[in-house]
């Protein structure tokens, strides 16, 4: 096209920068010569007040285009097109008069993004914005300085809905689950079956759809089978539940999360900009979220020694996974395989043991060996 990404243009103390965006025809079209998009880290769960809103709004009528990208596929605020005369001058003003940072561009960590989180929602099943918040402070250094191979996003699900869809762009995502049952109330099951209570919270209530059908609606549509109706009551095996809280968006008053809450950690997501798209995978089954959260920046970390060193120029997390194999990634960050691990069985048939998980090395005699273990 006619538009250059011309990297990133620096703002004094800023490493991270703006993207640069340059027209191939200044001459014909001086208006646009330059055109950089900054982004803005937004705030937690994104709450926002009039007062801030009006001072963005304003700040990019006068030093910019006033087009505005609230909240894209990165999760920031977006403010696009500017010139470069004017980036000290808006980033002086974000930082000293709104008390606001910049979001991450470059090779770096990026604006870590959290849904609403228990502030408004009685599915969470942790504090989002409280681990968002932590994280973004403590790896300040991993925003403003771009030291990684490629860029990299946390992003905070507060449970399997998966509201800012972490599970398919983020190369950590933290969703929110349980360990234990699901907890249900008889009485409004039958009251949803009765038809007194309006399935999905009411939000399909447009139009006549017949008499709620638990058993097309809710039992035949559990991925795993492990719900069914035995006298009146509704039955869950949940040893079989995956959580894909299907059944409890369908019957919020009947059905709720567990009590034993915490997150899963998956890795890898990404769009397709090298290799293809691809979801995240999980990595920590379950971990209780708790400050000061050592637990899982021990993950964190572990997983950035491991990219950072074998880690090609451009190369996502995701992609260097499939490239060495998912059991590199368990061996760097010392997470033993566990069955959650396994997609289906048999995905990867190739096992490669190491000399010392092999009694006797790969030095035996294999006729000795033989004697005792005939074929």
């Amino acid at each position: 096209t006619h538009w250059k990404h011309g990297g990133i243009v620096g703002v004094f103390g800023y490493g991270g920068g703006v993207i640069g965006r340059y027209c191939d025809q200044p001459e014909m079209f001086p208006g646009v010569a330059h055109f950089h998009t900054m982004r803005v880290n937004q705030p937690g769960g994104k709450f926002y007040n009039t007062e801030y809103l009006r001072q963005l709004c304003d700040l990019w009528d006068f030093r910019g285009s006033g087009l505005t990208n609230m909240h894209g596929s990165t999760g920031g605020i977006i403010l696009l097109g500017t010139t470069t005369p004017q980036l000290e001058e808006i980033f002086w003003t974000l930082t000293h008069d709104m008390n606001q940072d910049l979001g991450g561009s470059g090779s770096n960590l990026r604006t870590p993004s959290d849904c609403v989180g228990q502030a408004r929602c009685e599915w969470s099943c942790y504090d989002t914005q409280a681990l968002c918040y932590d994280l973004t402070q403590e790896y300040q250094d991993e925003l403003h300085r771009p030291a990684f191979p490629y860029k990299f996003k946390f992003k905070f699900d507060g449970c399997p809905n998966c509201c800012v869809a972490s599970i398919a762009r983020a190369d950590i995502s933290f969703v929110g689950t349980w360990r234990d049952d699901i907890r249900i109330d008889q009485e409004a099951v039958k009251a949803y079956v009765g038809g007194e209570l309006p399935p999905n919270g009411g939000a399909h209530a447009g139009r006549d759809w017949g008499p709620f059908d638990i058993r097309k609606e809710v039992i035949d549509l559990c991925p795993t089978d492990c719900m069914w109706m035995e006298g009146g009551k509704l039955k869950i095996d949940n040893r079989e539940c995956t959580r894909c809280m299907h059944c409890i968006n369908v019957m919020p008053r009947a059905l709720r999360i567990g009590e034993d809450t915490g997150c899963s950690i998956l890795v890898g997501a990404k769009a397709p900009i090298l290799d293809g798209a691809q979801m995240g995978s999980l990595l920590v089954p379950f971990v209780k979220v708790e400050e000061p959260y050592d637990e899982i920046k021990e993950v964190i970390e572990n997983i950035w020694d491991w990219w950072m060193e074998e880690g090609k120029n451009r190369e996502r997390l995701g992609e260097l996974m499939k490239r060495q194999g998912f059991q590199k990634l368990l061996e760097m960050t010392n997470i033993k395989p566990m069955p959650q691990h396994v997609q289906e069985p048999r995905h990867n048939p190739y096992i490669f043991w190491k000399e010392e998980e092999v009694e006797g090395g790969f030095t035996r005699d294999v006729n000795e060996f033989r004697k005792h273990h005939l074929r």
